[in-house]
C-alpha cells in the first residue's frame, strides 16, 4: 500500500506524541484515505481514523497527549494499492497495526506492497484483508517463535516479496526499522542534536520538520534499531540489486524532501532541463511555459533556465483542496480536477503554451487541462512529461495496478496526445531520468515503463497479464489480485 510512515523514541522520557503528529502531518501527501498513531509508556495506546490527519486545535492539545502518551511511538498514512476501499475495509486495514498475544505484543507501520500474499496466507493458513495485516501477522509469529527480532526480520524478508519499508516497536519499546531487500521505497533515519531523540521517516520532510538531522538512509536489507547510544545497523540481505522506485522523483516525494542524498526539487529541476534538450522543435515553437501544480514547478523552472522560454504561474492550485488526483478513486478524481486547478486565461490566450507535468497515468488529469488551456484561447498546447511513458502496472505501492487504465499502455505519443487533444506529446527518455537522479538506471525501478520487474513473481504476472490484456481481455481488479495462481487472502 502507498503510505507514508514516521516513527520516533525518547531517551530521556520525553512525551513524543508532538513530534510524532508533526512528523506524520509532514507526510499527509503520501496517503490521505487513512491515518493511525500508536504510542508507547509501557503499554501501547492506539488512535486511528479515516482520510486526512486532523488538525489538533489547542484546547484538544492536552486531551490528544493523554490519549497518546509514551516515549515511543509510530505512525502511518495510507492508500489502498491492496484490499477493498468500501469503509468497513478501510477501517479494518487502517495503520499501523498491533498484534498482541497473552506474552507478546509487536506494533509495525508499513509502506509498500506485498506481491506474494497469496501464497503466504497459504502456506502460513492466514486470513487477511491487506498485505500490511498479513506482514504483521507473519512478522509477530516470527519474532515469537525466535525470541530475537534479528532472526525474526532476516526470516521475514526471505519470505516476502516485493516493497516493504516498516517501522516497528517490540513488547518492551524498541523501535526499529527495516528495509525489503531491493529497497524500494523510502525509509530514512534522523536524530535531535542532543541525540536522545531517535527517529524513522518514509521522508526527510518529516525530520525536518521536528528539527531533527537527517542521519543516513535505510539500505536495502538492512534493520535498524534506535538505542540511546545511537544506531543500531545491521545488514541481513544482500541477495538483490537496488530497485528504488523511480516514480518517487516524478510525482511521490515532497521537493524539499532528500531522496539519495539530493533535494528532490533539484532532480525535478534537471528533468526540466533534460526535456528542453531532448525537444528542441518545441523550445523553438513556444511562447511561454507553465507547469502543473506542484510536481511540475520545478521542472518547469529548469526548462526556462535551459531555454529563456517565459515561465509563467498560470495554472493555480486551490490550496484548500488537499486531494492528490492521482491516488484517488476513478469516481473521485474527474471531479477534483475540474475544481483544483485553476488557469489564468491572459497568461496563455493566444500563445503556444508548454506544460511540464509529472506523469500521464490515465490521462484524465492531462485531458481536463488540455481542454481548460484550449478553451482559454491557446493557440498550442505542447505536453512535456518528466516520468517516461508509464507502460505497465505497479506492483510495489503505487496504485496503477492493470493494464486498462494506462493510456499509455498500447499507444504512442501521437495517439496518446489525439486523445487528450494536446498538439504534441513528448516524454522524458529513461536514460536521462535516470542520470537527473543520480542514482543510476541500474539502482532504480522502472518496471512500469520498460515491462522488467526486479522481483520473480511481479515479473511472470505482468507477463501473463500483458499477454491477456494483447487479446483483448480487460482486468477487473489489481493484476496481482486476479492471477488464477494466486490464492484468495480472504
Amino acid at each position: 500500500m502507498g503510505c507514508g510512515v514516521f516513527g520516533v523514541a525518547s531517551f530521556s522520557n520525553q512525551q513524543i506524541f508532538p513530534l510524532l503528529y508533526w512528523g506524520l502531518r509532514a507526510q499527509n501527501h503520501r496517503g490521505h484515505q487513512s491515518y493511525g498513531f500508536i504510542t508507547y509508556n509501557g503499554n501501547f495506546h492506539v488512535h486511528k481514523g479515516l482520510h486526512l490527519v486532523p488538525t489538533i486545535r489547542a484546547d484538544d492539545a492536552s486531551a490528544w497527549l493523554n490519549r497518546l502518551d509514551g516515549f515511543v511511538g509510530i505512525s502511518n498514512v495510507r492508500y489502498a494499492t491492496s484490499g477493498s476501499v468500501d469503509k468497513k475495509s478501510l477501517e479494518k486495514n487502517t495503520q499501523p497495526m498491533l498484534v498482541k498475544s497473552e506474552d507478546m505484543s509487536l506494533a509495525i507501520s508499513f509502506n509498500g506492497n506485498i506481491v506474494n500474499v497469496g501464497q503466504l496466507a497459504e502456506k502460513y493458513n492466514y486470513s487477511c484483508d491487506s498485505d500490511a495485516e498479513l506482514l504483521a501477522s507473519l512478522l509477530f509469529n516470527f519474532f515469537k517463535n525466535e525470541r530475537d527480532l534479528i532472526s525474526a526480520i532476516k526470516v521475514c524478508m526471505e519470505e516476502l516479496e516485493g516493497a516493504f519499508s516498516v517501522i516497528g516497536i517490540t513488547y518492551d519499546g524498541s523501535l526499529f526499522a527495516f528495509k525489503d531487500p531491493h529497497g524500494i521505497r523510502p525509509l530514512c533515519a534522523g536524530l535531535s542534536s542532543s541525540e536522545t531523540i531517535k527517529a524513522f521517516s518514509s521522508e526527510s520532510v518529516g525530520l525536518d520538520i521536528n528539527s531533527l538531522e537527517f542521519s543516513f538512509e535505510i539500505q536495502p536489507g538492512e534493520l535498524v534499531v534506535a538505542e540511546k547510544g545511537g544506531f543500531q545497523r545491521i545488514q541481513l540481505n544482500t541477495c538483490c540489486r537496488r530497485a528504488f522506485c523511480a516514480f518517487e522523483f516524478a510525482y511521490f516525494a515532497r521537493p524539499d524532501s532528500k531522496l539519495g542524498n539530493r533535494y528532490v526539487y533539484e532532480v525535478r529541476e534537471n528533468f526540466g532541463r533534460n526535456l528542453a534538450r531532448e525537444n528542441p522543435d518545441i523550445v523553438e515553437d513556444a511562447d511561454v511555459v507553465i507547469s502543473m501544480p506542484e510536481t511540475g514547478d520545478d521542472a518547469a523552472f529548469g526548462f526556462h533556465e535551459e531555454t529563456g522560454v517565459p515561465w509563467e504561474r498560470a495554472s493555480r492550485r486551490h490550496r484548500y483542496i488537499m486531494e492528490r488526483a492521482f491516488i484517488l478513486l476513478s469516481r473521485e478524481r474527474h471531479e477534483v480536477i475540474d475544481k483544483k486547478i485553476n488557469i489564468l486565461g491572459p497568461k496563455v490566450r493566444d500563445r503556444k503554451v508548454v506544460v511540464i507535468d509529472d506523469s500521464i497515468v490515465r490521462g484524465d488529469t492531462t485531458k481536463a487541462i488540455v481542454r481548460k488551456l484550449k478553451k482559454m484561447g491557446a493557440k498550442k498546447v505542447f505536453l512535456l512529461i518528466t516520468f517516461p511513458k508509464i507502460t505497465g502496472p505497479c506492483f510495489y505501492g503505487i496504485d496503477m495496478a492493470t493494464y486498462h487504465e494506462l493510456i499509455g499502455a498500447n499507444r504512442d505519443e501521437e495517439e496518446i496526445a489525439q486523445i487528450i487533444g494536446a498538439d504534441a506529446v513528448r516524454y522524458q527518455s529513461v536514460e536521462r531520468f535516470a542520470e537527473a537522479t543520480g542514482l543510476g538506471k541500474e539502482n532504480l525501478c522502472f518496471g512500469c515503463v520498460t515491462g522488467e520487474y526486479p522481483t520473480p513473481l511481479a515479473q511472470k504476472i505482468a507477463k501473463e497479464a500483458r499477454e491477456k490484456f494483447e487479446k483483448g481481455f480487460e482486468e477487473r481488479r489489481r493484476v496481482y489480485e486476479v492471477a488464477e495462481y494466486l490464492v484468495k487472502a480472504r
